[in-house]
């Protein structure tokens, strides 16, 4: 049975795991750890940031993702931004994200203060942008721009 629930400060070593495994998988990153335990702790300690959301499949941690709000002028409402999605190797394919996403959407769908979700993915993500379209996401209106120090 797949639980999801907002993360506890408990779960932040779960969370920088997942973190640390996004980066390597997805753009052969490796992070540092001070900073990256930093970051993770940050939004714990300020909530303005951001909410993490952990899936558990069965009683253990599955996966993660880390939500982020952006007021829209044009709707008058937020829209809440799906970040740092990771689902553990041996539960993928079982509908954790699924179940992340139908959690969030639930939420914007019963919140005025929300006006819809949406997230961000490298273009060559090929299996993630699967996902997302089979679950009603579409990449029709904008693409991401960004500039970054170094």
């Amino acid at each position: 049975m797949i639980d999801i629930r907002e993360a506890l400060k408990d779960d932040a070593d779960f969370i920088i795991r997942s973190q640390k495994n996004l980066a390597r998988e997805t753009e052969n990153l490796v992070l540092d750890d001070e900073t990256l335990r930093k970051g993770v702790n940050a939004v714990f300690l300020n909530p303005s940031l951001g909410k993490y959301t952990i899936a558990l499949l069965d009683g253990e941690n599955a996966g993660c993702l880390l939500t982020l709000t952006e007021w829209s002028d044009w709707r008058n409402s937020s829209v809440l931004w799906i970040h740092s999605v990771f689902v553990e190797e041996q539960f993928r394919n079982k509908g954790i994200y699924k179940a992340l996403y139908n959690y969030l959407k639930a939420k914007v769908e019963a919140s005025p203060e929300f006006a819809g979700l949406r997230l961000y993915v490298d273009h060559t993500n090929l299996k993630a942008k699967t996902v997302y379209e089979r679950l009603g996401m579409n990449a029709e209106h904008y693409a991401l721009y960004e500039w970054m120090k170094s």
